[in-house]
């Protein structure tokens, strides 16, 4: 199964989503990610803060949703709706959820205020993809509406 992490400039929130859902995933399962407008660079605090949880940042890059390795099978957008942001909507027949996350590139302060709000997206994201593997994916597979439905519920956890 492929899950699509989709933001518009795919340089933080989908990068993150990507690369933590690939180190937890079971095989068989495989995440990429992309933008609808790709920034054309993985925001740099994004890879420092993967290397520091443990997570190979070997092979990501910011790309467009016109060049996908493979289809997906799922599409989980997380721009930040509440912050005005349009999500964009991929086309295609997947199944779709939305786990809105603030975006941490925005984020101002001091260097540990900023480092904090990618520390926030990364939890918010990492709580949201170990729910979503702790899931029966086997039964849920065959059940898209289920499937649906909690990945819906997984979208309200915070940290």
């Amino acid at each position: 199964m492929n899950v699509l992490f989709l933001c518009t400039g795919n340089s933080c929130r989908s990068i993150l989503g990507e690369a933590t859902f690939n180190h937890l995933a079971p095989e068989g399962w495989h995440a990429m990610s992309a933008g609808s407008q790709p920034t054309g660079q993985v925001h740099p605090r994004s890879l420092a803060l993967l290397a520091r949880e443990g997570i190979s940042t070997e092979g990501y890059y910011s790309k467009s949703w016109d060049t996908l390795p493979a289809t997906p099978d799922i599409v989980i957008t997380v721009c930040a709706s509440a912050a005005g942001e349009a999500c964009p909507a991929y086309l295609g027949s997947v199944l779709r959820t939305h786990w809105g996350v603030e975006d941490p590139a925005h984020a101002t302060g001091t260097d540990e205020e900023i480092d904090a709000a990618f520390m926030t997206a990364y939890r918010i994201l990492r709580a949201r993809i170990e729910a979503f593997l702790a899931l029966p994916l086997k039964s849920l597979q065959q059940d898209k509406a289920a499937l649906k439905a909690e990945m819906d519920k997984i979208a309200t956890l915070t940290v």
